[in-house]
């Protein structure tokens, strides 16, 4: 890469060169410039931009939380050992996730889709709930279970969570290899 002086070119002017109104003459271009006419796709556009981005169904992903959460309540078994009671504390962590996304994924999918506004509310209730029952679930489990294992119920719990950015990840590989790259 070369400098502009030496092609001969003048260097352009920094910021701190420029009076008010040059550098404000670029705003006024994209004000005044034609604001683009929505076009609506045809079925045909839109069945190929929905095969371009396939969704990642919930119930897909509340299932692999699902098994994150018995895959690591298997391993503290494995190293905890079975008689520590680790392995049952990652099963109630795994449930703290899975149960209140489910309920989660099971709701919103019976969302009316016709008024985005009430869509819209409808999604937030039930994330509301779907808190609320995890806070009553997590508080269960502190209050009913004697020998609870903190690491294994929080290493579980994140786990589940973290499945979601997996979720995400693996989707765009399937995007990329569909594609052919």
């Amino acid at each position: 890469m070369t400098h502009p002086a030496a092609n001969g070119q003048a260097p352009a002017p920094s910021a701190g060169e420029l009076d008010k109104n040059e550098r404000w003459a670029c705003w006024e271009d994209e004000d005044e410039a034609e604001p683009q006419a929505f076009k609506p796709l045809t079925p045909d556009e839109a069945q190929a931009l929905r095969a371009r981005h396939p969704t990642v169904s919930p119930g897909r992903v509340v299932a692999a939380q699902a098994v994150m959460g018995v895959a690591i309540a298997l391993l503290w078994w494995c190293f905890a050992g079975a008689g520590s009671k680790a392995w049952l504390s990652a099963l109630s962590g795994a449930a703290v996730v899975v149960i209140p996304n489910a309920l989660m994924a099971w709701g919103v999918a019976r969302l009316f889709r016709g008024v985005a506004s009430a869509a819209a509310l409808g999604f937030m209730i039930w994330e509301l709930i779907k808190i609320m029952l995890a806070v009553a679930l997590l508080g269960a489990v502190v209050k009913w279970m004697p020998e609870l294992s903190w690491p294994a119920l929080l290493v579980t719990l994140i786990g589940c969570l973290k499945v979601n950015w997996l979720a995400l990840l693996w989707r765009g590989r399937l995007k990329k290899r569909e594609d052919g790259h």
